[in-house]
């Protein structure tokens, strides 16, 4: 058998593999549940995250806005132009840093902001509704164990 045959069984014999596919498979059913109503209110995910994350704040930088959101600066800058589009953001010179912009919501933001986000949570937690406290507790534990191992 070759060298790379044997590779290949022996990790398809790896016991943590089922746990990869497992945690893959449940990010995917959940970013769909949460993805079909966000859709609904006329945002893509992303758009959802931004209005989120700017919610009652007094804004912030584009590289903060990206690393509490996980969103990249490329890909940031689309969904603020688009965000910017539908009057739901404005960005402003930041003071003293002429190539830096601070991202905020607008009016016509901070209202969507007021309406989707807490519709969003009770649509969550509907699915957490019969998730006890212990339950809740191991689950948080086991994601934070999960990503520390890969940090």
């Amino acid at each position: 058998m070759p060298p790379s045959s044997a590779r290949t069984i022996r990790a398809a014999q790896e016991s943590f593999l089922p746990i990869v596919y497992e945690l893959a498979r449940a990010y995917q059913t959940f970013s769909n549940y949460s993805a079909r109503q966000v859709r609904s209110v006329g945002l893509t995910p992303p758009q959802f995250d931004v209005i989120s994350t700017l919610g009652n704040t007094d804004g912030m930088s584009m590289s903060k806005l990206g690393a509490k959101t996980l969103i990249t600066k490329g890909t940031l800058t689309g969904i603020i132009d688009r965000l910017e589009e539908k009057g739901l953001v404005k960005r402003a010179v930041a003071e003293g840093n002429r190539r830096s912009f601070t991202v905020a919501l607008t009016p016509e933001g901070e209202q969507l902001f007021e309406q989707v986000f807490p519709a969003h949570v009770a649509h969550l937690g509907v699915r957490f509704a019969g998730v006890g406290e212990a339950q809740r507790a191991q689950l948080f534990a086991a994601l934070q164990m999960l990503r520390t191992l890969f940090a």
